[in-house]
C-alpha cells in the first residue's frame, strides 16, 4: 500500500515529465548566419542546436514578447 511519500514522489514525478514534454527542443540544426539580421551565429551558440537568431536578435525578440 502506498504511503503519503509515495505519492508525493509519483506527483513530482508526472510533473517533472509534463514540464520536460513542453519544454523547447534544441535537436535541430543551427544556422550559420542570424535569419533576421544575416550576422554570423558564434559556433557555441550553434552547438546548442536549433539557433536561428544571433544573441542581439533573440533578445529583441523576447522583449517583444
Amino acid at each position: 500500500m502506498a504511503d503519503d511519500a509515495d505519492r508525493a514522489n509519483d506527483n513530482i514525478d508526472l510533473t517533472i515529465s509534463h514540464c520536460l514534454s513542453r519544454a523547447p527542443k534544441f535537436d535541430g540544426p543551427s544556422l550559420a548566419e542570424c535569419m533576421e539580421c544575416g550576422e554570423d551565429i558564434p559556433a557555441r551558440r550553434q552547438a546548442v542546436g536549433g539557433r536561428t537568431r544571433c544573441v542581439d536578435c533573440q533578445s529583441v525578440l523576447e522583449r517583444r514578447r
